[in-house]
């Protein structure tokens, strides 16, 4: 893997680039993390959705949703890498590139618990108290307007 990140829009997803995404998605959070949840959410064809991918479309390596919400917020959400992709550095490209594509507007996502140092170092703080989401501690994060990119060094991968 090259690590390059390709960016498409919600309505220029192809059937086979949205069925990859989607396995992936259900491998690492349906399966492996033994959520069972509404992964279908009617979000991913949205004009204002964009994807972001590492590997071929068909079978992504790694993958993150940027969404914009009502009013314009956008929102970061469903980061995960294929088991046999982690420790590659793929999740800090995708979110590099994610808030290249925010700019200095303000940026929202929902951490698993063990990776708010992770999005801390993007500019992310906590936004209120955690909570359960099908057993696994989520704590909502904030990334205020003008917030500068990364502040951590190393290299981190995420497997959700």
């Amino acid at each position: 893997m090259d690590g390059t990140v390709q960016v498409t829009r919600g309505p220029d997803l192809t059937t086979a680039a949205l069925h990859g995404l989607l396995r992936l998605r259900v491998d690492v959070f349906v399966v492996e993390q033994r959520c069972a949840y509404a992964e279908l959410d009617g979000r991913d064809l949205d004009a204002g959705t964009v994807h972001l991918v590492i590997g071929p479309a068909e079978a992504p390596e790694a993958y993150l949703r940027l969404l914009t919400e009502p009013g314009g917020e956008r929102r970061i959400g469903r980061v995960c890498t294929a088991a046999a992709a982690r420790g590659r550095g793929s999740s800090r490209r995708l979110l590099v590139e994610a808030l290249r594509e925010v700019g200095d507007a303000p940026c929202v996502l929902d951490a698993q618990a063990h990776l708010t140092g992770l999005y801390g170092g993007f500019g992310f703080v906590p936004s209120g108290p955690g909570y359960d989401w099908d057993g696994v501690p989520h704590v909502p994060m904030r990334r205020p307007s003008g917030s500068a990119g990364p502040t951590v060094s190393r290299e981190e991968d995420i497997g959700t």
